[in-house]
């Protein structure tokens, strides 16, 4: 099955509704430890179509429907030596998936936002989203990642 007229840009003001509901299928998916409060995606849509320097996203969307997004947060890195695009969230529809709209979000975040290096995370057992990481040139990095508040 191929996908019909597949589009990928910016998200604006005026996909609040798919990106809100696209975001919340995303947090109850076995690709995340767990769910978030509903506030948070909010937070983040306005930080989104507020001009931020530090958030963006793009929206994929098949034959005019929301097919997926990408959410990239905007960094600075010494050891990297510049700019560092964090994919922070990827999402394709269950019914899209198979389809190149994964690839293509992050094809094009990469050309949208270019930068010294591009990183990600992503569960051990997800073995669908390694494969298409993998298959796109990334790399297992030997950090072990560690966190403090949400």
């Amino acid at each position: 099955m191929k996908h019909e007229q597949l589009t990928v840009r910016e998200i604006t003001a005026d996909d609040r509704s798919d990106y809100l509901t696209m975001a919340s299928e995303f947090y109850s998916s076995p690709a995340v430890l767990h769910d978030i409060p509903r506030s948070y995606i909010e937070d983040t849509f306005r930080e989104l179509t507020n001009g931020s320097v530090h958030a963006k996203a793009l929206i994929a969307l098949s034959g005019g429907k929301p097919a997926g997004y990408i959410l990239l947060a905007l960094t600075w890195s010494q050891e990297a030596g510049g700019k560092v695009v964090w994919i922070d969230e990827i999402y394709v529809r269950q019914e899209a998936r198979g389809l190149g709209i994964g690839s293509a979000l992050m094809n094009d975040a990469v050309k949208n936002f270019p930068a010294a290096r591009v990183r990600l995370e992503v569960e051990h057992d997800n073995t669908a989203a390694r494969r298409l990481y993998e298959r796109l040139g990334y790399k297992d990095l030997p950090y072990m990642q560690m966190y403090t508040g949400n």
